[in-house]
């Protein structure tokens, strides 16, 4: 979240109410032409031979301090299980975006095999339960946040990986690019992206009953932390809103334990003795994590890491195609208008539609039709955005594969398990090397 004051004011300043709701409403769209996009890919790390093998922290200290002295166009973090994050810069094309975060996986794929590791594309660990790699105070009062609402929490700190992609806002005027209609669109076409791109069905080696277990997992966080704002014509205003009425997850100290208080919102902090100030509701916004997050882009945080080295590459074309083209944002928002109904007015992602799409996928029959009326609309886009015929076809591959037959890649997993069960190969052999869609 940047300062609408160009970093005049100090960010110490308390604030008010009012002044809050000034500062996000100010900030949360920064509207404009479509010109920017960007994605930021996880990765759980696991042994090379044999993904079941827990990898020790010694192990990825190492291999992380390696990794920090490779020059890297995006920027390298490592999320509180150990799972591996690359962020790309914002860039002007789909394909500069594709282009720079392929050369810095590369690079680091080369670091991570002289170790035996290896990072894998699924949403949710299929094998590990959850294990705290960093220590920081952070993480520490996240854990004990959101332990106060189960295991759930611990899950989607240590276990979980995604695809997320970041765009425009879009035009401050109305039409098929307009912010309004953008965020509309994100929270109804995010179920679609849940089913279609699904890849997390099984934790502790058994199916979980969901097709995204990571789904799930956000959806038993809670709706104060892990919930989207009621969707109105004000988007502005009804993120302002859910940013001071949401649970603060801790106030930060010094020195000592940050204290994590039970039930306190933002609004509420603004009313009391010690009010918050600018920076303690920048941070307050990075302790938010609905399926749709405004931060003057849109950052859509509901796709399932992806298998394969290039796996991800879809996910990401098929969102920009369907946002950033103007024809085929109208028929995605034509195709899932009848969609809204299943929500029943609820927020995502704890609305009836989010729940089939993370437990069915495209079983759904709805959802399968939405998703292909999607995706061939992508696929007439992707040209005009000027995608390369590798990513066209692997895309149209991906189509023909799940979505054409009302599946996706937990279905793939699900297979996978029940032919090891059945002795026909003791693993899942897809989790790493090349799986490009085909």
């Amino acid at each position: 979240m940047s300062d609408p004051s160009g970093g005049c004011a100090d960010p110490r300043t308390a604030v008010t109410e009012a002044e809050v709701e000034a500062l996000v409403r100010g900030i949360c769209f920064k509207t404009g032409p479509p010109r920017r996009l960007g994605v930021e890919v996880e990765w759980l790390v696991h042994e090379l031979r044999d993904p079941r093998l827990p990898v020790s922290p010694e192990r990825l200290e190492a291999v992380y301090a390696a990794l920090r002295t490779v020059p890297l166009r995006s920027a390298l973090t490592v999320e509180p299980g150990g799972q591996l994050e690359l962020s790309s810069p914002p860039a002007a094309s789909l394909m500069e975006c594709v282009g720079t975060v392929s050369a810095d996986l590369d690079a680091v794929r080369a670091v991570l095999r002289r170790d035996g590791l290896a990072i894998v594309g699924l949403g949710h660990d299929p094998w590990h339960t959850p294990r705290r790699f960093l220590r920081a105070p952070r993480y520490d009062a996240m854990e004990a946040c959101l332990d106060r609402t189960g295991p759930a929490g611990r899950a989607m700190m240590c276990t979980s990986a995604s695809v997320q992609v970041c765009l425009d806002a879009g035009y401050e005027e109305p039409g098929p690019l307009g912010h309004v209609r953008r965020w509309w669109l994100a929270h109804q076409l995010g179920a679609v992206l849940v089913a279609a791109f699904a890849n997390s069905p099984i934790a502790g080696g058994r199916p979980t009953g969901w097709l995204s277990t990571r789904q799930l997992r956000w959806a038993q966080i809670g709706t104060g932390r892990a919930g989207g704002p009621v969707l109105d014509a004000d988007p502005r205003g009804a993120w302002a809103r859910h940013v001071l009425d949401s649970p603060v997850m801790c106030v930060r100290r010094d020195d000592g334990p940050w204290h994590v208080p039970d039930g306190l919102t933002f609004r509420e902090w603004t009313r009391s003795p010690r009010p918050p100030t600018r920076d303690d509701l920048h941070y307050h916004a990075t302790t938010l994590f609905p399926p749709v997050r405004p931060r003057g882009h849109l950052e859509l945080r509901m796709i399932d890491a992806q298998p394969g080295d290039d796996g991800w590459i879809v996910p990401l074309a098929v969102a920009a195609a369907l946002f950033d083209d103007p024809e085929a944002a109208e028929t995605a928002y034509r195709a899932v208008k009848p969609l809204a109904e299943r929500a029943h007015g609820m927020p995502a992602p704890h609305n009836p539609l989010w729940r089939d799409a993370a437990r069915v996928g495209l079983a759904d029959p709805e959802l399968r039709e939405v998703a292909a009326a999607c995706f061939a609309a992508g696929l007439r886009a992707l040209p005009r955005l000027g995608a390369t015929t590798e990513v066209v076809d692997a895309v149209g591959a991906y189509r023909d594969r799940h979505v054409a037959r009302g599946r996706c890649p937990a279905d793939d997993s699900l297979d996978e398990l029940r032919a090891a069960a059945r002795g026909a190969h003791p693993l899942p052999q897809r989790t790493h090397g090349k799986d490009t869609p085909s």
